[in-house]
């Protein structure tokens, strides 16, 4: 069968998250219903990565094997079409080797959390960013940030229902950046951990605030226990930007 990689776009609000879950909305469950209308039998989409529930993704990337051969422009508008009123758009699709993996051929992925620094009420963004009151310290976040580059074992930062067999990775990015009311915190690794990129940006809003300086960071990291982790940030900020391979 013709395997294809999907690039996909989608608000993560209405769905449990990525993965299929029994009874509850899924971006999976709603793009393999899609392929099923579209192809007339039963398909598994796979993604590259399992974002939670709330979260969005600008890039997602997924394969998926049809039962015959489409022309990459029509699956993409035939699964577009079938996917509504989901708030999903398959952005390309295009025919891939057999050995393609939207998972496992991965070699980086990068997420952008986005943060609103004011005092207002959100108007137009609510649900899309974490709105945070408290003036924000970005110059100390991204230096206290850089502690965490490199290989460790981010124990800290992962959530205790976690199944990676191991709890070391190696982060490559993460910047903070200001542009007036809004922060971007910019992160780039091969994988992560179940909810360590909401966990560091938690962590990194306290350095923020003056809770926290970057030693008390590099103390929470050395520390490799959960409990010593800062606040874990909400999902509504955070966006799965692409995939490369």
């Amino acid at each position: 069968m013709p395997r294809y990689k999907l690039t996909i776009e989608y608000d993560g609000a209405p769905f449990c998250g990525w993965q299929l879950q029994p009874a509850l909305p899924s971006v999976q469950g709603a793009l393999e219903a899609a392929a099923l209308a579209t192809c007339g039998e039963a398909v598994r989409v796979h993604g590259a990565g399992r974002t939670d529930a709330g979260v969005h993704a600008l890039g997602q990337v997924a394969h998926v094997d049809i039962p015959k051969p489409f022309r990459a422009d029509k699956l993409r508008d035939a699964l577009n079409a079938h996917v509504r009123p989901h708030p999903i758009a398959i952005l390309s699709a295009e025919l891939v080797p057999d050995d393609f993996e939207a998972r496992f051929s991965a070699i980086r992925r990068h997420y952008r959390y986005r943060i609103v620094n004011r005092r207002s009420n959100l108007a137009l963004e609510i649900g899309k960013v974490w709105r945070v009151p408290k003036r924000l310290d970005t110059d100390a976040m991204h230096r206290a940030a850089q502690v965490l580059i490199g290989k460790h074992d981010f124990t800290t930062f992962r959530d205790t229902e976690c199944q990676a067999l191991s709890p070391d990775k190696t982060l490559d990015v993460l910047d903070v950046i200001r542009n007036g009311d809004n922060v971007d915190v910019i992160t780039s690794a091969r994988s992560y951990l179940h909810s360590q990129v909401r966990s560091m940006v938690g962590s990194l809003v306290w350095v923020g605030e003056g809770r926290w300086t970057a030693d008390d960071l590099a103390a929470a990291l050395a520390a490799r226990k959960r409990s010593a982790c800062g606040p874990v940030a909400p999902p509504d900020g955070l966006y799965l930007v692409q995939v490369d391979y």
